[in-house]
């Protein structure tokens, strides 16, 4: 467990020898950043698959374009970092702190972001698809453009005031469209029918959806 991260010196051992433990070399070990403090730390376009940083403090750090399939970030702090084009497809975001992050255009597929805190997060262009987001507050986070296709879109207050753009807002509509509301009363029922006509405007980014 590394605690601190006294220089720049010894973090770039560190990733070099978690560059040739990736390349299956002898005698190295994958980096183990555990509640490392990184705050600030330049780690643009460096290759972190697999890492653990739990609990890391990376707050600020410059994530840009960097590695991080499969990556442990439960618990990391990383709010305020940019993480724009980033990869963290698989990586483990369980209550992580991304609150004011930059996360547009990054690879989110598959990652597990249940109970991460996302409030004014930008996640414009992001690819969210099969995302967990149970429990995840996305308050005022920035969605304009992103894949949310198969993720778990968290439905409480925590997803208020996101931003959003109409290929969202058609895909909602194209699920409330197609539930099943025989049962319910005649004042929900003319709530559905009052946006019955926009019932298929998804289909024209997903054509595996039948028009109904």
């Amino acid at each position: 467990m590394v605690d601190e991260i006294e220089n720049e010196g010894k973090l770039k051992i560190i990733l070099e020898k978690h560059e040739k433990w990736l390349n299956n070399e002898p005698d190295v070990e994958m980096a183990n950043l555990k509640s490392a403090n990184l705050e600030s730390a330049n780690l643009k376009s460096a290759n972190l698959e697999f890492a653990n940083l739990k609990s890391a403090n990376l707050e600020s750090a410059n994530l840009k374009s960097a590695n991080l399939e499969f990556a442990n970030l439960k618990s990391a702090n990383l709010e305020s970092a940019n993480l724009e084009s980033a990869n963290l497809k698989s990586a483990n975001l369980y209550s992580a702190n991304l609150k004011s992050a930059n996360l547009k255009s990054a690879n989110l597929k598959s990652a597990n972001l249940e109970s991460a805190n996302l409030k004014s997060a930008n996640l414009e262009f992001a690819n969210l698809k099969s995302a967990n987001l149970e429990s995840a507050n996305l308050y005022s986070a920035n969605l304009k453009s992103a894949n949310l296709d198969f993720s778990c879109f968290p439905l409480w207050c925590g997803s208020f005031k996101m931003k959003v753009d109409e290929r969202l807002i058609w895909q909602l509509i194209a699920h409330i469209t197609r539930l099943d509301i025989t049962g319910c009363n005649e004042e929900t029922k003319t709530a559905i029918k009052a946006i019955w006509k926009y019932r298929n405007k998804f289909c024209k980014y997903r054509t595996d959806v039948e028009e109904i």
